[in-house]
């Protein structure tokens, strides 16, 4: 009787840690693209205003940098979420070169390989000033990259900008 219940713990926890080292997590996806979140300018400096003329939803922004020595990488079918869902997908042939990064912005305007921009369309804001999570979405659907911040934990110098993967 002893040796069947350890012959079953054993069991057991193999396959506890079988299923603990295969199963994909968002930390470990996070790092299976060249492509990452850089950083998020999650609050636009000044009072908020979301009126497409005049307002600053432009300068709410998060930069996706392409990590890789020697790949380049085409945006197209990217997307970028929020937390609830607000979602932005590059629709255009986007090419990042090895080093080379983007800054997704609110308000309206073209992606432009050449000014290393691309506009949501949109004069909402996307990033929560308090707390919010930023996923980097591959064509697939896999996680490219994903971060959680909030205010508090994250923003040590009260600029609303937050660095990752420096």
């Amino acid at each position: 009787m002893r040796m069947r219940s350890a012959a079953i713990a054993v069991a057991l926890a193999a396959g506890t840690l079988a299923a603990l080292t295969t199963a994909p997590t968002a930390q470990a996806a996070e790092y299976s693209s060249a492509l990452k979140i850089k950083g998020v300018q999650y609050d636009a400096p000044g009072r908020d205003s979301n009126r497409c003329s005049g307002g600053n939803t432009a300068a709410e922004f998060v930069t996706i940098k392409n990590y890789s020595r020697t790949t380049t990488v085409n945006l197209k079918g990217y997307v970028v979420k929020d937390a609830v869902g607000n979602a932005y997908t590059f629709r255009n042939n986007h090419y990042l070169q090895p080093g080379d990064y983007v800054q997704l912005r609110g308000n309206y305007g073209t992606e432009s390989d050449a000014k290393n921009v691309a506009y949501r369309n949109n004069c909402n804001f996307l990033w929560n000033n308090d707390r919010d999570t930023i996923k980097l979405i591959k064509p697939g659907g896999a996680y490219a990259d994903t971060h959680a911040y909030t205010k508090s934990a994250n923003d040590r110098d009260g600029n609303g900008y937050i660095t990752y993967h420096g």
